[in-house]
């Protein structure tokens, strides 16, 4: 392709620049592509700006706007030629306009132009992530209110613990998704803001207006330091935070959910599972796996970007050119994982028998016993005491007999001078330990089902917020190219 400024196939670099192996190193273009549709839409809106402005005579910024048809109707395959995306647009415009299609340059510089369109991609990804992030979030409500009474063991350590429920275990997660999404939603709240017309970081001479530029393209403002809006790249690394902490979090649920399909307390569905290539028998729970994986993926992600950005000095360096790719690997690999992870929410079977046989696993229900004396008027450490030496006498769970011997061995009376034969038998059963325990996030039903409620209307809230953010970014591309129909 040839440019306006000779034969060497590039708008920007003259001879003394234009030729050597770096040239193809120092080439995003292919990588660029993600970033295309993003960079005609910038484009236009800033062409309508200078126009509107009288930067740029109405009749050349229609023909700039119309090549910019003719460049996205061939696509991204059909550029040949410059460093990048931008300046190969750039190219292909000068070559159907002619020398004034290199007016859409003026008043900005590939430094702001750049950070404008990632910021344009990366809102439309994390919005994707939201999505996928609140189905999961649905998945587990939608399951945990099936489940509110199922009771089944809980574990530290991956040892019996205490007997919870269904509904409690998958609401711990809905609980840190929500979170997820927060993050996510602050982070989305400072992609969300326009450097362009900052150049190259030290603003412009030409009488520009920022916010027409800000507003067509749907961002919430503009950024106030023209320095800070070409060089920063803290939003990539606050997105490459968000999405690493949530897959950190879908990590988390799929080993919970591998460990328990090993025990027998949970069932995937055979489209999350796969065999083995020479044991029949076998049913694995392979995705669940991978999405574990993708927790390393996006923490890698993130670790590299910091990496890059650690220590630049101000203002661009070329060291940013690779510095988006990270998040747009972390954002592409955490939505699928969300997505898969949601889809095996939802269609996971929970043995309720044998989850209640197993809840009871290891002594579950000592503490309660231990709380039972607590609240009889022992001192818990001696309630203690009392349950572990009776658990070391025994095989699995003691029998009251057994409680009341140590009892007396410990405390030199009956363990029925403080409680009720009646209440000990209550206290052991699993059961009646889960429904006991109501206080406010604990998994008595009537605690959950009050959680629940918390989750579903946060749910609904943080639904409308996505579909609000969407409505404004649509009702923004509509106003461009209401604008855009002006010139062409």
């Amino acid at each position: 392709m040839t440019g306006e400024d000779g034969d060497d196939g590039s708008v920007i670099r003259r001879g003394r620049f234009s030729g050597g192996p770096a040239r193809g190193f120092m080439s995003s273009l292919a990588a660029d592509e993600r970033i295309f549709d993003a960079d005609l839409a910038v484009d236009r809106a800033h062409v309508v700006m200078l126009a509107s402005q009288g930067i740029v005579e109405s009749d050349v910024a229609g023909e700039i706007l119309s090549a910019l048809d003719d460049v996205e109707a061939a696509g991204h395959e059909s550029l040949s030629g410059g460093e990048d995306v931008h300046e190969a647009i750039e190219a292909a415009v000068i070559d159907i306009v002619g020398p004034d299609g290199g007016k859409m340059h003026t008043a900005r510089s590939r430094n702001d132009e750049v950070a404008t369109c990632i910021r344009y991609r990366l809102r439309e990804d994390v919005l994707e992530t939201l999505d996928a992030a609140l189905a999961l979030r649905e998945a587990l409500v939608e399951v945990a209110s099936q489940h509110t009474e199922t009771v089944m063991p809980g574990y530290t350590h991956l040892q019996p613990a205490q007997p919870t429920t269904v509904a409690h275990f998958l609401l711990s997660y809905e609980r840190a998704v929500a979170r997820d999404c927060a993050r996510l939603m602050c982070a989305y709240d400072r992609i969300n803001q326009s450097p362009l017309g900052s150049a190259a970081f030290a603003g412009t001479p030409f009488d520009i207006n920022r916010e027409l530029v800000a507003k067509l393209l749907g961002f919430d403002r503009v950024m106030e330091n023209s320095m800070d809006a070409s060089a920063t790249r803290d939003f990539l690394a606050e997105t490459c935070s968000a999405l690493a902490t949530h897959a950190i979090t879908l990590s988390g649920l799929a080993e919970d959910l591998i460990v328990f399909s090993n025990k027998g307390l949970v069932e995937l569905s055979d489209d999350y599972s796969s065999t083995s290539s020479i044991m029949p028998q076998k049913k694995n729970p392979d995705t669940m796996e991978l999405v574990r994986a993708v927790a390393g993926d996006a923490v890698g992600e993130l670790t590299g970007l910091m990496t890059t950005l650690k220590g630049l000095p101000r203002a661009y360096n070329r060291d940013l050119q690779r510095a988006h790719t990270h998040a747009f690997r972390a954002v592409d690999d955490v939505s699928e994982a969300t997505a898969v992870a949601a889809g095996a929410v939802a269609s996971a079977t929970w043995p309720e028998d044998a989850l209640a046989d197993a809840a009871g696993d290891g002594f579950s229900t000592a503490t309660g016993v231990a709380d039972l004396l607590a609240m009889a008027g022992l001192p818990f450490r001696t309630a203690h005491e009392v349950v572990a030496e009776a658990a070391a006498q025994s095989t699995g769970t003691p029998d009251v007999a057994t409680l009341d011997a140590v009892a007396t061995d410990v405390l030199g009376e009956s363990l029925f001078t403080h409680v009720t034969e009646a209440a000990v038998e209550a206290a052991l059963d699993p059961t009646e330990s889960v429904a006991s325990r109501d206080s406010v996030g604990g998994p008595a039903p009537a605690a959950v089902e009050s959680t629940l409620s918390t989750a579903s209307d946060e749910l609904e809230s943080d639904e409308a917020a996505v579909a609000d953010a969407r409505e404004s970014l649509s009702a923004a591309a509509e106003s461009l190219e209401e604008e855009v129909s002006e010139y062409v």
